[in-house]
């Protein structure tokens, strides 16, 4: 009823796609200053957030996106254009939205979406779940999702210990860091969805 083939294949690309690792600076520059507390609950709350987008994608991604007559192009240029504008703020040092406004901010856009649940990863989901022919290649997908969501969330949960280390100085450099990771990610993701316009053309 499992197909470790199948799991593990899903999990490596979404690993790949996700970044675990990559999404730390990003993760703790936008972040830094608030409460150890709002931070763990900014990291469930993302996690939470990419997994219910990735869900619902996998289970109605094709209609979506005949629905609202959008390509996958269309979606991984607005994603690249979503995630500049935030690296532009972290480069810039820009912080001036109100403290509420920047939690929610935060948590949904652009950690939950576009940076966990991107157009890779949606796009990754919505051919695994399609090649799923049988009820233990399809249980297999879920799981592969599931875990590499719990992977994020220890991640992120377990690298606020780094901010200890390295004081405001280090968070600085951090939030720098970040933002032209970024900002590297999402002219990436805009050069992918414009190749794909122009070669579906």
């Amino acid at each position: 009823m499992f197909d470790i083939a199948v799991f593990g294949s899903l999990f490596l690309t979404l690993f790949v796609i996700m970044d675990p690792p990559g999404i730390t600076p990003i993760f703790l520059a936008l972040t830094a200053g608030r409460p150890a507390k709002v931070q763990k609950r900014m990291a469930f709350q993302a996690v939470c957030v990419a997994f219910g987008v990735i869900a619902v994608f996998g289970v109605l991604g094709h209609q979506i996106l005949d629905y609202l007559h959008v390509s996958v192009p269309a979606l991984m240029i607005a994603g690249g254009l979503l995630l500049l504008l935030i690296a532009l703020d972290l480069l810039t040092g820009k912080n001036d939205e109100p403290k509420a406004t920047k939690d929610v901010n935060v948590a949904l856009v652009p950690l939950g979406m576009p940076l966990l649940a991107g157009p890779g990863a949606i796009v990754s989901v919505i051919l695994a779940v399609q090649k799923a022919g049988s009820v233990s290649t399809q249980i297999s997908v879920w799981v592969a999702i599931l875990a590499i969501h719990v992977v994020l969330w220890l991640v992120m949960r377990y690298s606020l210990l780094i901010i200890r280390v390295i004081k405001d100085g280090g968070v600085v450099l951090v939030t720098r860091l970040a933002g032209m990771m970024l900002s590297a990610i999402a002219v990436q993701q805009i050069i992918n969805g414009i190749t794909q316009v122009i070669h579906g053309s």
